[in-house]
């Protein structure tokens, strides 16, 4: 994992019993709950801006994507059926509206062992995609690139392949939002909601993609909508692999084209 390091990746130690920094160590009381995931990166790497390290523990291409929610759909009707030892081929994302999967009942920060054992019988996963809107105030932007990162080193360390999900808001957000990303490997990212379509909207994604991949240098990406693009294409003729996977309201729209 250091090879991937860079010089402003710091180490901290971080439990539930205790929380190190700059060498100072705060005792917990006795009876406190952990109820910010402290746990999740137990032993982790941090970034200057103290987001956590998330390696990137898939080397292939997935097969196929599958949302959270099919997932979850899955799941239930495996286990409904006694197939505990299922195993399904795709990746899970989470390029859906966040109360999807980041809800107070079922949300996966808030009952991160719940959706491990969902996640467990995929192929891998690509890390959440927290929302960071550009109308959102900062420390929750911020928030939730930690949470992407902190969910992403996680799951990595329960041995799920893990690709990291990339996203970026106005120019401010450069200053962090790649942070906690290794550089030279996969990564992916989601169209759908991004915009493209509107051609004002474009110049934000562009400028934000070429920033990423400057910064990064990932030699595949993965596109969860579509790629017809010409930001796309020019990184193709990089050399950059960019792999898309049509989103699930595309494939819907095609099948009642072949019905009609």
């Amino acid at each position: 994992m250091t090879n991937n390091l860079s010089s402003s990746i710091k180490t901290k130690e971080l439990n539930t019993l205790k929380y190190s920094q700059k060498h100072d160590i705060i005792k917990v009381r006795k009876g406190c709950v952990d109820m910010w995931n402290a746990f999740m990166v137990r032993g982790a790497a941090f970034t200057n801006n103290d987001i956590p390290y998330s390696p990137t523990t898939a080397f292939t291409v997935p097969v196929s994507l599958v949302s959270y929610e099919e997932a979850k759909t899955i799941h239930k009707n495996a286990m409904h059926n006694g197939h505990t030892d299922y195993i399904v081929k795709a990746f899970v994302h989470f390029f859906l509206d966040d109360q999807k999967f980041d809800g107070k009942r079922t949300g996966i920060w808030w009952y991160p062992e719940k959706a491990l054992e969902i996640l467990r019988h995929f192929a891998g996963v690509i890390t959440p995609d927290f929302s960071t809107n550009a109308d959102f105030p900062e420390p929750i932007k911020r928030y939730n690139f930690y949470r992407m990162r902190a969910f992403g080193y996680w799951l990595s360390s329960q041995g799920i392949p893990v690709i990291n999900n990339v996203r970026w808001g106005t120019e401010e957000t450069w200053n962090y939002c790649w942070d906690g990303v290794p550089h030279h490997s996969i990564v992916a990212v989601g169209t759908v909601a991004s915009g493209l379509k509107l051609l004002e909207n474009r110049p934000l994604f562009e400028n934000g993609l070429n920033e990423m991949v400057r910064v990064l240098q990932p030699h595949t990406i993965i596109v969860y909508g579509s790629a017809n693009y010409e930001c796309f294409n020019k990184l193709k003729a990089l050399g950059i692999n960019i792999v898309a996977f049509p989103s699930q309201t595309s494939i819907a729209f095609e099948r009642r084209k072949d019905h009609e």
